[in-house]
């Protein structure tokens, strides 16, 4: 049982006995729940960052002989979400073994390759390259973190002088080297040389720490983190202000949001000169304190220092030179004062990597800025999915605090250029990104949905997903969309309640996808209702909605989202969810009929007009869809059936069986019509899908 500590003022303690006495003296499992709770900190480490590691003894099957064995977070982990699956085992003797067949500094990328040669547990991930760090150290449990408070120490000037100040003899330091073998020797030899220290600083990148259980090293690695954290909050204070003061005043906070949402399209364009992007934006007092301030113009062109921030981040920001007040409505004015700096920024990359290339580098990447800061406003990332460009502004934040406790130490110091590209462009993280999945093919596309809060809408919302996209729901009813948007992982969805009929209400929904994701590339308009009536009691309202509904609401959806595609200039589609009723005419069904025949025609209209831009415009016509789908559970099932003779009950058979293929349409089949045209047919436009099962009437042609 653990006795909690005093309570500490600048870290969060979440260690839980009754949880942690669950696991009994399960060395792993206490490991991995260390690790999840340090990870959920993102002062103390980052998404992906940081490595942990516990020893336990185990039977080696070979020889049935007790063997030490090293459990460690595996290659492209992340310690906050760790379980079994993503750990590696290893023979800890057959690790440092590997000593006697290490030959030096350019030895480190064959010595990756031999730690498989180590492999206790046959169902491992592939070990990091940290791997040694933590092997070729004697502790049971090991945490190597990048916490903001120590790599503000590591990345100070005088780095070694105030780990000195702080801690005393308690703490080793080593200066800056690449992670790899022989930094795991240089860890093994400063132990050597000051034995009972507590942990160690790593130069310009972070901190070892460890323990003989699981509990007394996380309490340790607070307990250094918390010491760093104080002595720096001391520093401010003595110091009285930080980067300099204020020089820019930030607008206020839905003033930051309207124009962080004006912008977020024309800076996505010009970031996906090469691929398209997918948008961020934050505005947190730790931004705007460090965007608005003296010291950003000298600080922002060095770069961070740690280097799971920059491989994220990139070595440095795009600062715009946009005043918080200027005037940013006219897109084609402000796209004109923008590109400039985007191309000297993309000749700054090409320059830094024809400086820094070795033989071997692998080829330039996108030189696009991943960070773009605004003072005044926020900070806006950009990357291939909504994960990654969340990750690199957490890092950027990171580092952003990073440079704060460093100039209160001293002065911030970051990584010579050439360490950086050897980072950047190391032949075996450019294996790990070779790696990767393949991408889907809706990958790094924003969609906005409507009448996506179940039915037809929500189907679609569901494949769009499934193919890569990101997708912002809309609908009218807010209880509709929570339940919906809980049925996607994190980073995938955004919801915003939404009547077409409203401007106002359509504009909040492109301003949420602005925000959320950087714009929108796919537009489809599913949300409706149906009214089946005979003409003589039709009413006026009867026809009014359906009008405002379906052929207002698409209009104002195609003329707010082209203008966003526009800003872009990538393209984009926009799809009708229309109706076989738009080209066939039925009894009892005026209104209706005449609405989506207005939408289809519309959709004509438009993909003539919109064409010069990319821009595809085609219809979804679908029929008889009942299972699953809002419209039936209204009156108009009763006005259909009515209209065919038959019960409510009857209806699903009946249209079945009125089809060629006699086969009754889910909202799924929609969903694959859509993908089909958004996905697939990616040169045509002006077009219609009937997905009915076959029904000759509804041939267009």
């Amino acid at each position: 049982m653990s006795t909690k500590p005093k309570a500490f003022k600048y870290v969060n303690y979440l260690w839980d006995d009754k949880k942690a006495n669950e696991f009994g003296d399960d060395q792993v499992s206490l490991f991995l729940y260390r690790s999840n709770i340090l990870g959920s900190d993102l002062r103390i480490t980052n998404y992906g960052g940081g490595n942990t590691s516990c020893k336990t003894i185990e039977k080696d099957p070979l020889t049935n002989e007790e063997v030490e064995v090293m459990w460690i977070k595996g290659s492209g982990g992340d310690i906050g979400t760790l379980d079994k699956s993503g750990i590696a085992g290893l023979y800890t003797a057959r690790l440092r073994s590997l000593k006697n067949v290490y030959q030096g500094l350019d030895d480190e990328d064959r010595m990756v390759g031999l730690f498989n040669h180590c492999i206790y547990d046959l169902d491992s991930r592939a070990p990091s390259i940290d791997t040694p760090l933590h092997g070729l150290l004697p502790f049971k449990h090991i945490d190597h973190l990048h916490p903001d408070a120590l790599i503000a120490v590591a990345a100070a000037k005088d780095s070694e002088k105030v780990t000195k100040e702080i801690w005393g003899d308690t703490m080793g330091w080593v200066p800056w080297q690449r992670p790899g073998f022989d930094l795991g020797l240089q860890l093994e030899k400063c132990l050597e040389e000051n034995p009972g220290i507590r942990g160690i600083v790593l130069g310009s990148h972070g901190l070892f720490t460890w323990g003989d259980t699981s509990y007394e090293c996380y309490i340790n690695s607070l307990e250094v983190i918390e010491m760093a954290s104080e002595y720096i909050a001391k520093k401010v204070k003595e110091k009285g202000s930080v980067f300099g003061g204020a020089k820019v005043k930030s607008l206020q906070g839905d003033e930051r949001k309207e124009k962080a949402a004006q912008l977020m399209p024309l800076l996505r364009g010009l970031c996906s000169s090469e691929n398209r992007m997918i948008g961020h934006f934050n505005d947190s007092d730790t931004v705007l304190e460090y965007i608005n301030s003296h010291d950003l113009e000298r600080l922002a062109p060095m770069g961070t220092s740690c280097p799971d921030h920059f491989l994220r981040t990139k070595i440095q920001p795009l600062v715009l030179d946009l005043s918080p007040n200027e005037d940013i409505t006219d897109a084609e004015k402000t796209l004109n004062k923008l590109k400039p700096a985007f191309e000297q920024y993309r000749k700054e990359y090409e320059a830094y990597y024809n400086t820094c290339k070795r033989d071997n580098s692998p080829a330039m990447r996108d030189p696009n800025p991943v960070i773009i800061l605004y003072p005044g406003v926020g900070m806006f990332s950009f990357a291939k999915n909504k994960q990654t460009t969340r990750v690199a502004s957490e890092f950027y934040i990171n580092a952003i605090n990073v440079m704060r406790g460093a100039e209160a130490i001293s002065a911030y110091t970051s990584l010579p250029r050439q360490e950086a590209f050897d980072i950047e462009y190391w032949l075996l993280e450019e294996a790990k990104l070779q790696r990767m999945p393949k991408e889907k093919p809706l990958s790094r596309k924003v969609a906005l949905v409507t009448g996506a809060g179940g039915g037809i809408g929500k189907a679609i919302a569901d494949k769009l997903v499934e193919e890569g996209a990101n997708v912002v729901l809309t609908d009218v009813a807010e209880n509709r969309l929570q339940e919906a948007v809980q049925s996607y992982k994190k980073d995938t969805a955004a919801y915003e309640v939404c009547d077409v009929t409203k401007i106002e209400s359509i504009q909040n929904a492109y301003k949420k996808a602005c925000l959320e994701f950087g714009g929108v590339d796919i537009v489809i308009h599913s949300a409706g209702l149906a009214i089946s009536k005979p003409l003589a009691e039709t009413s006026e309202s009867d026809w009014d909605i359906l009008q405002d509904v379906l052929v207002k609401g698409q209009f104002e959806l195609a003329k707010q989202g082209v203008e966003i595609m526009r800003k872009q200039g990538q393209g984009g589609d926009f799809i009708s969810i229309a109706s076989k009723n738009g080209l066939v005419a039925g009894p009892n069904n005026v209104g209706y009929g005449t609405a989506k025949a207005a939408q289809q025609h519309m959709v004509r209209l438009l993909a003539s007009e919109l064409a010069s831009d990319k821009i595809r415009v085609n219809t979804v016509n679908p029929d008889g869809v009942i299972v699953g789908s809002k419209i039936w559970e209204g009156d108009w099932a009763e006005g259909r059936a009515k209209a065919y003779g038959i019960t409510v009950e009857e209806l699903p058979a009946h249209y079945a069986k009125r089809n060629l293929l006699n086969e009754i349409i889910y909202p799924e089949d929609i969903a694959n019509g859509v993908f089909a045209l958004v996905g697939l047919l990616d040169k045509s436009t002006g077009n219609i899908i009937n997905v009915d099962g076959g029904m000759a009437n509804a041939f267009v042609r």
